[in-house]
């Protein structure tokens, strides 16, 4: 599946190109104030992504630090905090490990989806909240090779095509 994403300044001038690429029996979908949103087209939000990266780094670092926080109390045998015990040492290193894990999982993982996830769905969206419409164009690559000729004669902002492998 083809994608072509053309960035225009005002509805006018979308409806306009929409209008025009239905004369030529392309499909168009508009994305901005009272049309569809980022997330009803299913633009990814990179907030979201992130916490779904942390929570799931999280799953496996915070046990993980755990056994570890524990494993170097036990094998090193500090007496960091003489009123706990020698149980109750390796229990503690073992949560200090956990807490080291978490804040891995939010440091590491939430920043990575951050910079990674989203992809151009960032800018596109930051567009949306500007103001500006987007006309999204979904085909084959002679639909969207078509529907780049028509949407030229607009003049866009940004005109990006995509690819995916679906």
């Amino acid at each position: 599946m083809n994608y072509l994403v053309a960035v225009l300044p005002d509805r006018i001038q979308a409806e306009a190109a929409s209008v025009a690429l239905e004369k030529q029996n392309i499909n168009s979908t508009i994305l901005g104030k009272g049309y569809k949103s980022a997330d009803e087209f299913g633009l990814i939000d990179p907030k979201e992504q992130a916490r779904k990266q942390a929570i799931l780094m999280a799953i496996w670092l915070v046990p993980f630090g755990f056994f570890a926080g524990f494993g170097f109390s036990l094998v090193t045998g500090l007496d960091t905090f003489a009123w706990a015990g020698e149980i109750g040492n390796h229990v503690i290193g073992g949560l200090l490990g956990a807490i080291g894990g978490g804040m891995g999982s939010v440091f590491v993982g939430g920043g990575v989806g951050l910079v990674v996830g989203g992809g151009d769905a960032l800018p596109y969206r930051n567009r949306i909240n500007a103001g500006k419409y987007l006309v999204v164009v979904q085909g084959s690559e002679s639909i969207t090779r078509e529907a780049t000729k028509i949407l030229r004669g607009f003049d866009p902002e940004n005109l990006q095509g995509y690819a995916t492998n679906d």
